[in-house]
């Protein structure tokens, strides 16, 4: 930006550090697309805590140290510089001293010398350079400057912030002056991804891009709370932690695998999310309990070579108008359907289905809708009836009542859907347990008797 520059506020007024922009875009003339407000929402912020290695990265770098393999240390860790970085450098080596030819032993010798000052100059040394967490002046370490992704749900005025080291709750009521107004950080998670609301603003989803979307980090020994989500409630502006949420099926060493970008499914009643997992596949799962979230499906194409390491699997998967759409990076589009199983019924799908949008973006999250359908009334006893909060005998009575009265003349299905209605309403105020369900099946019983 004009004007700015990336010094510390404290030493630059104008520094485009801890804040981000907010820009007003004219749809009839978005030439005039201007910046508004510059709102600071990373002040008085601390370095977060940070896992270290896990059980398989310790054995890799052990491994690839005794094969001589370059190592370098990175925001505090060391790392494996990928062979083809490597490669790269030993090169631009052999150039620099005017040879030609393989590198040599010396070319080696000078590149690992030269290493730290290389990745200080590419990369900045990647913050915290001995690890500790602290600052230069031996005081906390400043916290993240910028967020990933912030992703707007304007029908209930908030917004969620993956900002590197931590998950941001920003109230966007004005939008054009976002407040933060909840932060949370995590020693579980390395890199705050991405963040996706629940329908009704109740739930807040962070992911966590552990390994930078290029490393295996679903092997059978790493840490189920580390490159996962994890799933917080919100109450009063405030985020209240839950639980973690790891696709199950452990991958091998050669797939690259973390958590990464989804959306959610229209099921009514429930909060279903489907999410990519680079070579892991994609994983559909279940967080109405936030506490206790569970994957119902999953689809894997397995990795993209068996021999060796190489970059694949699906980048981001989203659910649009009945359809899942992934990219996948090396082998490209899957479109898949849900299918029906004990975890998910037809009459669920076919309602997620009956949600439509004209356009669709994660990042603005829009409300989903249902309208009143027979197949939505059934998608409720469908739920009922799993959930154990309906009697299976009751279930299928109901059932049979809303197929017959679906065809039948519209008089008789008026009346007869609105004392089905009543008695719907007089079951959720004897059964606490079950009267969310209960009160919205009534209520689309009553929407349907309307039309």
């Amino acid at each position: 930006l004009p004007g700015c520059s990336d010094a510390r506020p404290g030493e630059d007024p104008n520094s485009a550090l801890f804040r981000i922009e907010v820009i007003r875009v004219p749809l009839a003339h978005p030439e005039q697309a201007a910046i508004v407000s510059s709102p600071r929402i990373f002040d008085d912020l601390v370095a977060p805590p940070r896992h270290g290695l896990a059980p398989s990265d310790i054995r890799e770098m052990e491994e690839a140290k005794a094969r001589g393999a370059f190592i370098v240390e990175f925001s505090g860790q060391e790392i494996v510089l990928p062979d083809g970085f490597a490669n790269q450098l030993l090169e631009q080596t052999v150039t620099e001293r005017g040879g030609e030819g393989a590198p040599t032993a010396a070319d080696s010798a000078m590149l690992r010398e030269n290493l730290p000052a290389i990745i200080e100059a590419r990369f900045g040394g990647g913050g915290d350079d001995d690890g500790d967490g602290g600052g230069d002046d031996g005081g906390p370490k400043p916290g993240p400057t910028q967020c990933h992704d912030i992703t707007l749900y304007p029908e209930i005025g908030l917004a969620g912030g993956a900002c590197e080291g931590y998950g941001f709750l920003i109230d966007i009521s004005d939008p054009v002056n976002p407040k933060r107004i909840d932060a949370v950080s995590d020693s579980n998670f390395s890199y705050w991804h991405s963040a996706t609301f629940n329908n009704d603003g109740t739930s807040i989803l962070f992911s966590d891009e552990w390994g930078g979307g290029g490393g295996p980090k679903c092997r059978i020994d790493d840490p189920m709370e580390w490159g996962a989500d994890a799933i917080f409630t919100i109450s009063h502006g405030t985020m209240h932690f839950q639980s973690y949420f790891k696709m199950p099926a452990p991958q091998t060493s050669l797939e690259n695998c973390v958590a990464h970008n989804g959306s959610m499914i229209p099921i009514p009643g429930r909060d279903v999310m489907v999410q990519a997992w680079y070579q892991g596949g994609i994983s559909v799962f279940d967080f109405t309990d936030p506490a206790n979230p569970v994957e119902i499906a999953f689809f894997d194409r397995g990795p993209s070579n068996a021999e060796r390491m190489g970059n694949g699997g699906s980048w981001s998967v989203y659910w649009y108008n009945g359809a899942i759409v992934s990219s996948e990076i090396a082998r490209g589009l899957d479109i898949l359907e849900l299918t029906p199983s004990p975890y998910l019924s037809a009459n669920e799908i076919e309602a997620a289905n009956s949600v439509r949008f004209d356009h669709f973006n994660v990042q603005g999250q829009q409300m989903f809708v249902w309208p009143s359908t027979f197949a939505l009334a059934h998608a409720y006893v469908d739920q009922l009836e799993r959930s154990g909060e309906m009697p299976a005998d009751h279930a299928a009575r109901t059932r049979s009542a809303l197929d017959t009265l679906e065809t039948a003349p519209a008089d008789e299905r008026k009346n007869a859907l609105m004392n089905m209605s009543a008695h719907l309403d007089e079951l959720a105020r004897d059964n606490p347990a079950s009267a969310e369900t209960l009160t919205a099946l009534a209520g689309t019983v009553r929407e349907l008797a309307a039309m």
